[in-house]
């Protein structure tokens, strides 16, 4: 059996394949690419022997699933799957895992981050030091008191809202399934909008959630407020949330992801606005993040092996 491993996984390669014995029966070969590639072509050739593949976030589209004739299964170490094509690992019978659970600290430290960033002028804050200024129009704002709204109540999202009761704030919650968080109050997604200081995004892209939050949805929000998209890109409306910025409909935002991943076009809307941070999809990747993702896949791997599989989508 042949399992091979089709792009680097932020692990250094020694420390990755001693992970993957702890897993992997030694009836299993491993092949490693160090390398990122985006091509059909050349993805379908590395994994057209495979009768595993571990993927990060290359796009497994129906093309290359269908050329990689042995596939069997596909453990994927990312949470999200919107760039695997599902209904044709389907038709070929192909199981597809992921890794939830790994990056949920990470993620949200991020969040707590952009937020601190953009209530504290951090980034402003740095270039006026270095061009020997003052604090003089950078005077900041304080979590403590805040109404912080979490859209999303899964493993990031509920670890956010307790870290929000930590600094202070008031947490409120949308979600499609509701619940028993201590302090945290539901409400619909509008009431969330219209009432919550700091909005953070936490929900899986579907086409229930692609443009969440668009024109509409940001005229609720108060002039105050903030957003931070760590989620997924087409969540938000990003032309409409750069004219919401652009015209002060809302006080700042910070953005993890975008429609596709980075690099991200220079002429992109979101780019060409002062009041928002952006990064480049770095909301999972810390060191630690990186080994618990690869405990994980492998052990979906060996799950597989034993005929319970675990983590399927």
């Amino acid at each position: 059996m042949k399992l091979v491993i089709i792009e680097p996984l932020g692990v250094e390669k020694e420390k990755l394949l001693a992970i993957a014995g702890e897993y992997v029966s030694d009836r299993v070969e491993i092949i490693y690419y160090d390398t990122k590639v985006m091509d059909t072509a050349t993805l379908i050739e590395r994994g057209k022997d495979a009768d595993i593949i571990v993927v990060s976030n290359l796009p497994m589209n129906g093309e290359v699933i269908r050329g990689c004739d042995k596939l069997k299964l596909l453990s994927v170490a990312f949470t999200g799957v919107d760039h695997i094509d599902l209904s044709a690992c389907r038709e070929k019978g192909v199981t597809v895992c992921n890794c939830a659970g790994y990056s949920t600290a990470a993620v949200a430290d991020l969040v707590f981050g952009m937020v601190i960033a953009l209530y504290r002028n951090l980034i402003p804050c740095n270039d006026v030091v270095r061009q020997g200024g003052t604090k003089d129009g950078l005077v900041g704002m304080e979590l403590e008191g805040k109404k912080f709204g979490v859209v999303g109540t899964g493993a990031i999202g509920m670890r956010t809202a307790k870290i929000a009761r930590a600094f202070g704030c008031q947490v409120f919650a949308f979600s499609r399934t509701e619940k028993e968080l201590p302090g945290v109050v539901y409400l619909p997604l509008e009431k969330l909008l219209a009432s919550c200081d700091i909005i953070s995004l936490h929900v899986p892209l579907t086409e229930e959630t692609r443009g969440l939050i668009g024109k509409e949805e940001l005229a609720l929000m108060k002039k105050s407020a903030i957003l931070i998209n760590t989620a997924r890109g087409p969540v938000v409306d990003s032309t409409a949330l750069a004219n919401a910025l652009q015209t002060g409909q809302i006080a700042g935002a910070a953005v993890d992801v975008f429609e596709t991943e980075p690099p991200v076009g220079s002429d992109h809307p979101l780019l060409q606005v002062k009041n928002l941070i952006a990064t480049p999809h770095v909301a999972f990747a810390t060191k630690e993040a990186m080994v618990k993702r690869a405990h994980t896949v492998f052990g979906n791997v060996k799950a597989w092996e034993a005929g319970t599989p675990q983590n399927v989508i």
